[in-house]
C-alpha cells in the first residue's frame, strides 16, 4: 500500500491536527477529508474534556462504548500508517499544547450541537482566528444542520410532520469518500496517553452483559447496517415495535458516536432503489428514513431550544405538581425493574443488563414513570444519560419531553400508556417479558407498586391543575 504523501516541501507543507469528537469514523468523515486534501501531515487527535460537556459530560455506559469504539478508530488509523493521539483536559488548552509542540498551523473538527459544546467551539475558533491559526468545522452528523433548516416565518419549526416534509423537499449531500493509500503523518508524533489512562470503563463489572450484545466501532457499524438492510429492512414498518421479534436496526449508538453517518444510511436506501428508480423501495424503507427524521428533528429542537435538557419547552409544565417519592422508594423499583407490571420491568432489566432498550419499551418506562408515578422526566431523563450506550442529548431530551407532554410535537398528557395493553399488543406472546423477568409465574415477582386506573386519573387531576391557570 503506498503513502499518499504531501507534494508540498516539508517547509511548506500544513500540518494540520484533526480532532475526532463524536465523528469515530474514517468514512464519510469531512474534516479528515479535508486534513487529507490539504496535502500536509494529518495528526489525529481524540481530548477527554469533560468540563467541556458542561451538564452532560457522557454517563457510564456510554464511556463504555467509547473506550471500544477509541480502539477501533485506533486500529483503522493504524492501518492508514497513521495514529490516535489521546490527551485529556481543556480542549483549548490542550490543542494549543499540541500546535506548540508539533508546529501544526491548522486544526479541523466536526460540528456537534449541544449548548455547551457550541459555546466551547465557538470561542475556540474565535481565539484561534485571533492567534492566526486556521481552524474550521464541517458537517458529518446530521442530513440537514439546524441552521439551514427553517419554517416560512424563518423560525424553527415544532412541529415533526411539516419540519420533516421540508426537509424531504431537499437533497443530502453525498457521503464524504476515503482516499485509497496511508495519510501524511507527522515526523515526529507528540506524547500520547494510554485509553486506560483516561479511566472511561465502569470499576464494577456491570457492563460485562454488554459485550455479547454489540461491536462498537465503525466495522460494526458498517457491518450492523448492513445486517440490518439485509434482514429487516423491508419489514420495519410491521416489526419496530414489537420488543420481541428484535426488528429494528439497534444503529442508534452508532450514529451517536459517530461511527456511521445520516448519509451513510440514506445512501444505503438509495442503493436499495438504484434498479427500480422507487426511492425509498418500500414502506418499511420510508418509515425508517423517517426515524432518521426524528433523530434530525431532535438535534434541531435542541439547537434552537438550548435550555430543554433541562426545562420542559412548554412552559406551564413547570407548575406540574409531581408527586412526592419519600426516600426515592418508587423510583428504586423503577430502575431496578421492580414495579410489579412485567413490560416495564423487562425494559428496565434489559437496559441495565445491556446498556440499550427497545424504542417502543422506552415509551412505555417513560410514559409509567411521568404519569402512572408522576416522577419529573427529568430524573427519568437522567437514568437514561447514564444508563445507554446511545445516550444522545438530542434524542433523550425529545424522546422525555414528548412522553412528557411538555415538549415539541409532544404526545397530549391525556394519552397515558396502560402497561398492561401495550403489553398485550406490542409483546402478544409474552416472549420478551419472560426474557428478562425470570421470575414470572412463580411467586416471587411483586405486586405492582401502583394502580395503574388511579394513577391515571390522578395524573389527568395534576394535568388540570397547571391548566386552569
Amino acid at each position: 500500500m503506498g503513502r499518499a504523501v504531501s507534494t508540498l516541501p516539508a517547509s511548506q507543507a500544513v500540518l494540520t491536527v484533526v480532532w475526532f469528537r463524536q465523528d469515530l469514523r474514517l468514512r464519510d468523515n469531512p474534516a479528515l477529508s479535508a486534513a487529507l486534501k490539504a496535502g500536509g501531515p494529518v495528526m489525529p487527535v481524540f481530548i477527554w474534556d469533560e468540563a467541556g460537556e458542561g451538564n452532560w459530560a457522557p454517563g457510564a455506559a456510554s464511556r463504555w462504548w467509547l473506550h471500544r469504539s477509541l480502539v477501533s478508530l485506533h486500529r483503522s488509523l493504524v492501518e492508514k500508517g497513521s495514529r490516535l493521539t489521546i490527551r485529556r483536559g481543556p480542549a483549548e488548552r490542550v490543542l494549543r499544547e499540541l500546535i506548540a509542540e508539533t508546529g501544526a498551523t491548522s486544526v479541523v473538527w466536526n460540528r456537534r450541537y449541544e449548548p455547551a459544546v457550541r459555546e466551547r467551539d465557538a470561542t475556540l475558533k474565535a481565539a484561534f482566528a485571533r492567534d492566526g491559526i486556521s481552524a474550521a468545522s464541517y458537517n458529518s452528523a446530521l442530513l440537514f444542520e439546524p441552521h439551514t433548516v427553517a419554517n416560512r416565518e424563518g423560525k424553527p419549526f415544532q412541529v415533526f410532520g411539516p419540519y420533516w416534509r421540508h426537509c424531504l423537499e431537499r437533497t443530502p449531500e453525498v457521503p464524504v469518500a476515503l482516499p485509497t493509500g496511508e495519510f501524511a503523518v507527522p515526523v515526529k508524533w507528540p506524547r500520547s496517553l494510554a485509553l486506560d489512562e483516561l479511566d472511561l470503563l465502569p470499576k464494577k463489572n456491570w457492563a460485562a452483559g454488554f459485550t455479547p450484545h454489540r461491536t462498537p466501532g465503525e466495522a460494526g457499524a458498517a457491518e450492523q447496517l448492513k445486517e440490518f438492510v439485509r434482514r429487516s429492512m423491508a419489514e420495519y414498518d410491521t416489526q419496530r415495535d414489537r420488543p420481541d421479534l428484535g426488528g429494528t436496526s439497534r444503529l442508534s449508538p452508532h450514529l451517536h458516536h459517530g461511527e456511521i453517518g445520516p448519509r451513510q444510511v440514506w445512501a444505503a436506501l438509495a442503493h436499495r432503489s438504484k434498479s427500480s428508480g422507487v426511492f425509498p423501495l418500500t414502506n418499511g424503507d420510508r418509515v425508517f428514513l423517517t426515524e432518521i427524521g426524528w433523530r434530525e428533528f431532535a438535534h434541531h429542537l435542541l439547537f434552537h431550544f438550548p435550555e430543554t435538557p433541562e426545562r420542559p419547552l412548554r412552559r406551564n409544565f413547570e407548575r406540574f405538581p409531581w408527586a412526592k417519592d419519600p426516600y426515592d422508594k418508587l423510583l428504586r423499583k423503577w430502575q431496578q425493574g421492580q414495579t410489579g407490571y412485567p413490560i416495564v420491568d423487562a425494559g428496565m432489566r434489559q437496559l441495565w443488563q445491556t446498556g440499550w432498550m427497545h424504542n417502543r419499551v422506552r415509551m412505555i418506562v417513560a410514559s409509567f414513570l411521568v404519569k402512572d408515578l408522576r416522577l419529573p422526566w427529568t430524573v427519568g431523563a437522567q437514568w437514561f444519560w447514564d444508563t445507554l450506550v446511545d445516550a444522545d442529548l438530542a434524542n433523550n431530551t425529545l424522546g422525555w419531553q414528548w412522553s412528557a407532554g411538555c415538549g415539541a410535537d409532544a404526545a397530549p398528557y391525556f394519552r397515558i400508556f396502560s402497561p398492561e395493553r401495550q403489553a398485550e399488543k406490542f409483546d402478544p406472546l409474552g416472549e420478551y417479558r419472560r426474557a428478562w423477568v425470570k421470575e414470572l409465574g412463580t411467586g416471587d415477582y411483586p405486586e405492582p407498586c401502583v394502580d395503574h386506573a388511579k394513577a391515571r386519573m390522578e395524573a389527568l387531576e395534576a394535568l388540570k391543575s397547571i391548566s386552569a391557570r
